[in-house]
């Protein structure tokens, strides 16, 4: 054996839970409903271990039953930890069976800890002359470093850094690695629940190792200390020592290294990609084909600094350079391995493994004979090619089209502006032709984009984007997740041909034509399958009736609202910028003053020392995971009404945001050549069905605030002839959910047209209509709305003036008053666990995959989004039917009057003012009856020379 054999030992459940916390904003959910987020991360750090590094022999190390000898000594040891995430308990056992069919070890041992076991077959390694790297971010491991074992961490943006006996004396500033031992015990360590130290943090910690060098020589001279410090250590020597021992990992546990089992092998490859494909690992299968099956490429060799202790005692062969030189996967030579073969069966198809006939078509006669075979089809997908992303702007470079698997043309389109116009008119009775059917993905960026040049798309549609929303909303929609997912093929990616974002790339007119048309036709050949496979699933799923009547009308309705765009007044913008740069600066200086010093009040890590360091306004605040305290809105919002420096800090975030956000970035989202704003609503981003919008995002504008609602007032008709007609539903959501629960008070209530806040605070506060209180009307009204949100007595009791005790006498009282709407609730996540699913009024389902979940947190959530789904999802059907038929109303009537906005509950308008009452009227008639439900809608009416006026 040679000397410098390295054995890679990984931290199974630091990985684990890194790897799910990544991919935390944007959980990694299959078709299947599961979150596979914790497996995925894993992988993906294990894989990029094995590539970086190919170790000659690696193993994972897992707990087990936790540690049975620390609970004995300490029974609070790790009692703090939450419950550990679904997706988590759920990846384990696949983790492992992937493991094992990649043949790695898996060393656990039940009563033991992972920093146990892998601390032992370090040490047991290290005797046999192996040099051990111990993949982990858990900074405790640096207590076993020595000449022979490293910590190998991975870092925050990627990549890993090398832990040796240097790097971890300036990390901890000690001389001997042991030491950190003591420096753990005498902190304590919060995420563990080990107590440390009182009074001590992580500066006295290395003052007192730089002084006394351990915990015993410290306690032996205490009587150097002084003050307060000196009286809380000598009161508290027999838990220092506890936390020592409890910081201290274990070197005995049961286990033994055998060089030969931790060999890194070839894994059993169709049985891992298998796994991946249930799992529907796409870009995973093709990351493990290539890590497995390289037999001459040269590792990439690690940028962490490497330890100088190495460097001095070894030679250049031996030093402990991770990933330094070439090594092969599987033992032996790099020249003399071989590369272990992928099958057919387990390689996902491409345009070069797959036969296909995808040809361009040339001007002139062939031109003219393609429109004419194309005219006999009756459905062909299309796609369009552009100069670029915003459908506004973009020109078109080609348009592919398919009507037969894979087959399939491409017309390449002129630069010239009147040749091209000249072109697309030779497809106008295509695209205009009610009798053929066109299949797109994403089909309202193609009709803005034909738009431009005066093409309308007529007849029928099917966007396969759409379909999937309806078929499985949680998922991820674009073409290349479709076709991976669906039909286990991997598009040609777009950054093959123009390169990747930056000043190099090229631009679709600079790809050589057989290129394009490889790549376009590629599209609509794809999308035209994924049409075929899911026409069956939307009737499958029941929402065949809610894709045709509701989500391809409504593709329509949007791309001619974003086309139409809104007039926005700039110099108000201006003058509001300024104001708010003065409200900012006094905001300040209030916050300065109470603080007794300038900071940052942007970086959290500065404000949290400030409020939890400096001002102390919390005996224990909560930390991040990073160590850093807390400051989020939601931690910081229960502190407002105690102290006003909170308040002040809000009020400062909620305006620079504003001003950040919309009063500035609003003026350069201004479409040049129309002077107008335009934003781009989705219909695939909330699973509940509501609309989302971007760029900007109108929605999110705040209107609580007096400065929030004053840049609605920058939203401005269109000229002096026009007028902003706002259109809100009143109070949609209380009205679906009294008429799905059918309780009749509420019911009632609003057929009389009585002030549903107020009814309600009558009902509950058992006080005449007429003398309910403003602050009676006011909890009403948030129990009214926070039932739909699931509000607990904790919740209500921190939006109100309420105790927590009054507000849970509040919703007991609620729900005596309302028995049916209770009953509903409990009906509805009955459903669901049933089911795993609940629907809208129209059939909309919504998938809750967390609804049996043995974690209770969790299963709550799911349970909530149950009752909550079902009503804000029949609001977002209910407002979309509207949509639907005020468009068509007024394409039909051709009035000048437009249809611009809208913003969850309301719908806002550019009205010709000779048509103002017409329209008012037409609108009103049409969002009330929408929907028709044993409750009636009500919609509220307004005008005004801007938004805010007319909201």
């Amino acid at each position: 054996m040679s000397d410098n054999k390295r054995v890679f030992l990984v931290d199974a459940f630091a990985l684990i839970f890194r790897g799910y916390y990544a991919f935390i904003k944007n959980p990694r959910i299959n078709s299947k409903g599961v979150d596979t987020s914790a497996i995925m991360g894993f992988m993906n750090s294990l894989l990029d271990v094995i590539k970086r590094e190919r170790p000659d022999h690696l193993a994972v190390c897992f707990d087990k039953g936790g540690s049975v000898d620390r609970v004995d000594m300490y029974e609070a040891y790790k009692a703090n930890r939450d419950e550990t995430p679904e997706a988590i308990k759920i990846a384990v056992p696949i983790i492992q069976d992937i493991l094992k069919a990649m043949h790695i070890p898996i060393m656990v041992k039940e009563g033991y800890e992972a920093d146990d076991v892998i601390g032992t077959l370090a040490k047991q390694a290290e005797k046999e002359g192996y040099q051990t790297f111990m993949v982990t971010p858990d900074k405790d491991f640096a207590q076993l470093v020595s000449e022979n074992i490293f910590m190998y961490r991975p870092v925050f943006g990627g990549g890993y850094e090398t832990w040796g006996i240097p790097e971890v004396q300036k990390k901890f500033e000690v001389t001997d690695p042991l030491q950190v031992i003591d420096f753990l015990g005498m902190m304590g360590d919060s995420s563990d629940n080990i107590p440390g130290l009182p009074g001590v943090g992580e500066k006295t910690a290395k003052k007192f190792l730089a002084q006394y060098g351990s915990m015993e020589n410290l306690l032996a001279n205490t009587n150097e200390l002084k003050g307060k410090m000196k009286e809380k250590i000598e009161a508290n020597g027999e838990l220092g020592i506890l936390s020592k021992k409890l910081a201290t990992i274990m070197l005995d546990v049961p286990v033994t290294f055998d060089a030969k089992d931790f060999e890194l092998d070839q894994p059993d490859i169709p049985k891992v990609t298998e796994i991946f494909q249930e799992l529907e690992f796409r870009r995973l299968i093709d990351n493990f084909n290539k890590t497995f099956t390289t037999n001459s490429e040269t590792p990439q060799t690690n940028t962490a600094s490497t330890t100088k202790q190495a460097e001095t005692k070894a030679t250049p062969k031996e030093q402990a350079s991770a990933g330094a030189g070439q090594f092969s996967l599987f033992g032996g030579d790099v020249s003399d391995s071989k590369t272990p073969e992928v099958t057919s069966e387990y390689t996902r198809k491409t345009a070069e493994t797959t036969s296909h006939f995808y040809q361009s078509v040339d001007f002139g006669m062939a031109t003219k004979l393609f429109i004419k075979n194309l005219m006999n089809q009756t459905s062909v997908c299309f796609d369009t090619e552009t100069t670029g992303l915003n459908p506004i702007t973009a020109e078109l470079v080609g348009i592919a089209f398919s009507w037969e698997v894979g087959k399939g043309f491409y017309l390449p389109f002129p630069e010239d502006k009147t040749e091209a116009q000249e072109l697309i008119e030779q497809f106008r009775p295509f695209f205009e032709s009610e009798d053929i059917q066109k299949i797109g993905q994403n089909l309202k960026y193609d009709i803005k984009v034909l738009a431009k040049y005066n093409i309308e798309v007529k007849g029928k549609l099917f966007d396969t984007m759409l379909a999937h929303y309806l078929i499985n909303p949680d998922m991820r929609h674009n073409m290349d997740v479709l076709a991976e997912t669906y039909l286990n093929y991997t598009p040609i990616s777009i950054e093959t041909l123009i390169g990747k974002k930056g000043k190099n790339q090229l631009l679709m007119r600079d790809v050589p034509l057989e290129k394009q048309t490889e790549y376009a036709v590629e599209d609509s050949d794809i999308t035209l399958q994924l049409k075929e496979h899911f026409e069956k699933e939307l009737g499958e799923a029941n929402t065949q009736k809610l894709f045709d009547d509701i989500e391809v009308p409504l593709l329509r309705v949007l791309a001619a609202m974003e086309l139409e765009g809104i007039n926005l007044d700039k110099k108000f913008l201006e003058t509001l910028s300024e104001e708010l740069n003065k409200d900012i600066a006094s905001l300040e200086t209030k916050i300065y003053e109470a603080a007794g010093e300038e900071f940052n009040i942007a970086s959290p890590k500065q404000l949290g020392i400030i409020l939890f360091e400096k001002l102390k306004l919390v005996d224990k605040p909560k930390k991040t995971k990073t160590g850093q305290y807390a400051t989020s809105e939601d931690i910081l919002s229960y502190l407002a009404k105690e102290h006003d420096i909170i308040q002040n800090i809000l009020d400062y975030r909620g305006l620079a945001k504003l001003k950040s956000t919309y009063v500035d970035a609003l003026p350069s989202q201004v479409e040049a050549s129309t002077g107008r704003v335009h934003t781009d609503y989705m219909q695939t981003v909330a699973a509940t069905g509501r609309l989302s919008s971007n760029n900007p995002n109108l929605q999110n504008i705040p209107i609580r605030t007096e400065r929030g609602k004053q840049v609605r007032k920058a939203f401005v008709p269109r000229s002096e002839d026009y007028t902003l007609l706002a259109a809100d539903y009143s109070q949609i959501e209380l009205r679906i959910i009294a008429a799905l629960s059918e309780e009749e008070t509420m019911i009632s209530a609003f057929k009389n047209g009585e002030d549903i806040h107020a009814s309600t605070a009558s009902k509950v506060f058992n006080v005449p209509l007429n003398e309910v209180t403003r602050e009676q009307r006011s909890n009403a009204k948030t129990v009214n709305f926070g039932i739909i949100y699931g509000v607990s007595a904790f919740g209500l009791s921190n939006q109100t003036d309420l105790s927590r005790s009054e507000s849970k006498e509040l919703i007991d009282t609620y729900y005596e008053t309302y028995p049916k709407l209770r009953n509903f609730i409990s009906e509805q996540v009955d459903f669901a666990r049933d089911h795993g699913y609940v629907q809208t009024v129209l059939g909309r389902r919504r998938y809750l995959k967390d609804i049996n979940s043995r974690n209770a947190v969790v299963r709550g959530a799911a349970e909530r989004n149950a009752v909550n789904a079902p009503i804000q999802g029949s609001a977002a059907d209910i407002i979309k039917i509207a949509m639907i038929n005020i468009y068509n109303k007024l394409e039909a009537g051709d009035y000048k009057s437009k249809m611009l906005l809208q913003v969850h509950d309301e719908l806002v308008f550019d009205v010709y003012k000779p048509e103002l009452e017409t329209i008012k009227s037409l609108v009103k008639t049409e969002m009330e009856n929408a929907y028709t439900l044993s409750v009636p809608l009500d919609v509220d009416l307004d005008i005004g020379d801007n938004w805010l006026e007319a909201h």
